[in-house]
């Protein structure tokens, strides 16, 4: 089993990350951060650059959490990714962060978060950046 987080280079990606640390090494998991982008990573701010992914990848080393970090670029959205993975390696849970919305841009935009939340097969912790 494993803990999934869906990881993106922004203040609430790095509360999703902190979390879902903090889950692994209670739980005595191992950590697979996903990234994802559906084939626009030259343009897709969530995608996370070289360098931001070599930080992340020494935040786990440091924390000692067993972790895999893994980058996917497929054209599924980001939500259809996690959930698939998570399936896949019969997750104990996801991890997802969450940013404030207004009720049209997830009517017009949708919601990666809603779907997961909607369709995981596991537990999902959802949270939010704490500033």
């Amino acid at each position: 089993m494993a803990i999934v987080v869906g990881y993106v280079p922004t203040a609430e990606g790095h509360a999703a990350l902190d979390s879902a640390i903090e889950e692994a090494q209670r739980r005595g998991q191992r950590l697979v951060v996903v990234n994802s982008s559906r084939g626009e990573s030259l343009v897709d701010p969530r995608f996370a650059s070289d360098a931001e992914w070599e930080s992340v990848d020494q935040r786990l080393a440091d924390s000692g959490v067993e972790h895999e970090l893994t980058q996917l670029v497929e054209s599924r959205d980001a939500a259809e990714q996690i959930l698939k993975l998570a399936n896949e390696l019969n997750a104990e849970l996801i991890v997802i962060g969450l940013r404030r919305r207004t009720p049209v841009g997830k009517l017009i935009m949708g919601s990666q978060a809603q779907t997961i939340l909607l369709q995981a097969e596991c537990p999902v912790l959802a949270v939010k950046d704490r500033r």
